[in-house]
């Protein structure tokens, strides 16, 4: 069974992307486990001199290095994503660089009925940075759109539809990480690549 971490890509108490990453924790038990990790309490990003990140990124970045795969959900805030999802990209790309050649897939959820489709696309960008190079799964956005409204009383989503949609790209996303790992477990050409990338050469 594969092992992911979920990333809260916010800081707000009531999120709805928590509530869907915690739906897709729920209902995704019997094929991998995920443990749902908050960034809301970590530190603004301040490029240290050592290149040694806080404790609590050191933490997180563990987890990613221990894992699988990754999902991301992300809200939409002025059609990006929030300053604190873009504040732990700093710090895991300048200190420790976990997700590089790391499957990820991204969600959002947001109160409009775009479902965060311009902070989706601006992640995949920043993912894609020297220092991150993560392996973002294509073709695949899940896009939960008046958000407030999709999840019952238990937390779990009300629109069948939405739901079998979800169920094939998380199943997709099981066969990318199958793949993505196999290609990636011989190979350290991002690692040295970031390694030699310098923020002051730019």
């Amino acid at each position: 069974m594969k092992n992911f971490v979920g990333i809260v890509g916010t800081n707000s108490d009531s999120s709805t992307n928590r509530q869907l990453l915690q739906f897709i924790q729920k209902h995704f038990a019997g094929k991998a486990n995920m443990e749902v990790c908050e960034i809301k309490d970590l530190p603004s990003f301040n490029k240290p001199k050592d290149r040694e990140p806080p404790v609590e990124v050191q933490k997180l970045s563990d987890k990613i290095m221990e894992a699988d795969g990754v999902i991301i959900s992300t809200p939409e805030y002025n059609h990006s994503v929030p300053a604190v999802l873009k504040s732990t990209l700093e710090w895991l790309s300048y200190t420790t660089q976990p997700l590089i050649d790391k499957p990820v897939m991204i969600t959002g959820a947001s109160y409009g009925r775009l479902g965060s489709s311009r902070s989706q696309a601006h992640l995949r960008q920043m993912l894609d940075a020297p220092e991150l190079k993560a392996r973002i799964m294509p073709s695949s956005e899940f896009l939960l759109g008046y958000s407030l409204q999709a999840f019952d009383e238990n937390g779990d989503l009300k629109n069948q539809s939405k739901i079998e949609e979800l169920e094939g790209i998380f199943n997709d996303f099981i066969q990318f990480v199958d793949i993505t790992n196999q290609l990636v477990s011989a190979k350290s050409v991002h690692k040295k690549q970031a390694q030699r990338f310098s923020w002051e050469d730019h």
